[in-house]
């Protein structure tokens, strides 16, 4: 049995994990993270890829955005097609922001070869952790390490290990207050290897559903398409994808789709849920452990990483002159700014898919609601504030 005592310690290397651990790091705090999956299956997992200025501001100050300067893609508006015709909302016009295309993926890969470098105490494959003593003054994380069962002594623990992890499961029945909503919708996505056709983003609003184009490099596309939520994948083999795709972003004067093969394809349902407070005793929830929101903003990534950094100057406020108000304020603030995230990405599903209950009435209001964003000045610098999630700060 090994015993380790650390400051911090962190479930979970998606990317609150790795940026907790690593601003923890510049701050000179120690932490041990543990992940239960392998270091190959967290590099390789494909998730959302829309990055916020404030994020890539961020990224930037804490140097981690070498790679992602230089193979990111930057966007200043999107398309929003609807009734056959194509509108675009040009944000940096509206807000003098951007937005940047660079695949989570690919920013966990630079947080661990940055973690690795600075000699961080990570371990992947740690499938069996516990969690113990939270309300107490020293809190513990055990799990086998390298084949040695280990007890770590944690100062505080951070829950970064997603919806399903064992960080909110083991906070007692009673404590929190949880808050969902599943939507009657999924989303088909697929990756393919063929250039995107245009530079930014296509939202299209079609009467059989929703379809967005995306992309991840200059050679590498990213297609959606609104399906049902417990649609079957193998209902869907490429001929049907690439025609549905094809009719559903269609106007008259629109670039043709470049078709590829399809290197991954998979089915999301959409929901919304988060967790009140998020934190119980010296267990702080960050990331998809407390919120979850609908793909349809691509606020996610956004607001793990906004947890982490506000969990992270709340860490160093109190071991650098123990001032403990900003631990007591980080549930109450990060809850502010998720609620917001998540009203807004509730919002634009509604603005942008087909509804199976849809009426006449119900589609009408929709379109009016779509003419007025792309007719009105100040819609649309109200909508791309919150797009770009300035309207958080």
């Amino acid at each position: 049995m090994g015993v380790l005592r650390t400051q911090v310690g962190i479930i979970g290397a998606g990317p609150s994990g790795l940026l907790l651990s690593h601003l923890l790091h510049l701050h000179g705090i120690e932490s041990v993270l543990l992940e239960a999956r392998s270091r190959e299956h967290v590099e390789r997992r494909v998730r959302a890829g829309l990055i916020e200025q404030r994020t890539v501001d961020l990224l930037r100050d804490v140097g981690l955005a070498g790679r992602l300067d230089s193979e990111g893609l930057t966007h200043e508006g999107f398309e929003l097609r609807f009734g056959g015709r194509r509108h675009r909302i040009d944000c940096t016009a509206l807000t003098g922001q951007t937005a940047t295309l660079y695949g989570q993926q690919e920013i966990v890969k630079d947080m661990i070869a940055a973690r690795v470098a600075a000699g961080g105490a990570l371990h992947f494959g740690v499938t069996d952790v516990t969690v113990a003593d939270l309300d107490g003054d020293r809190p513990v994380l055990r799990g086998t390490l390298d084949g040695t069962p280990t007890t770590i002594a944690c100062d505080f623990i951070a829950g970064c290990d997603g919806y399903h992890g064992v960080a909110r499961r083991s906070i007692p029945s009673g404590r929190l207050t949880a808050y969902g909503h599943h939507y009657p919708l999924g989303w088909l996505g697929v990756l393919v290897e063929a250039p995107p056709a245009t530079r930014e983003l296509i939202y299209s609003v079609h009467e059989r559903g929703f379809a967005l184009h995306s992309m991840r490099s200059p050679r590498i596309s990213r297609l959606y398409l609104q399906v049902d939520r417990d649609e079957n994948l193998a209902n869907w083999p490429d001929e049907r994808i690439w025609k549905e795709l094809r009719d559903r972003l269609a106007t008259d004067d629109a670039q043709p789709l470049n078709e590829g093969p399809i290197l991954e394809r998979g089915i999301t349902a959409m929901r919304g849920f988060i967790v009140e407070p998020m934190r119980y005793g010296r267990l702080f929830l960050v990331g998809d452990a407390a919120h979850i929101v609908p793909p349809s903003a691509a606020k996610g990534l956004n607001l793990a990483v906004a947890d982490a950094r506000l969990l992270a100057d709340a860490f160093a406020a109190w071991y650098g002159r123990g001032d403990g108000d900003p631990l007591a304020a980080y549930s109450p603030a990060a809850l502010q700014a998720n609620w917001r995230g998540l009203e807004f990405s509730h919002r634009m599903t509604h603005l942008l898919h087909r509804f199976p209950d849809a009426t006449p009435f119900t589609s009408r209001l929709q379109r009016s609601r779509l003419d007025q964003l792309v007719r009105s000045t100040t819609a649309a610098t109200a909508f791309a504030e919150e797009y770009l999630g300035i309207a958080r700060r």
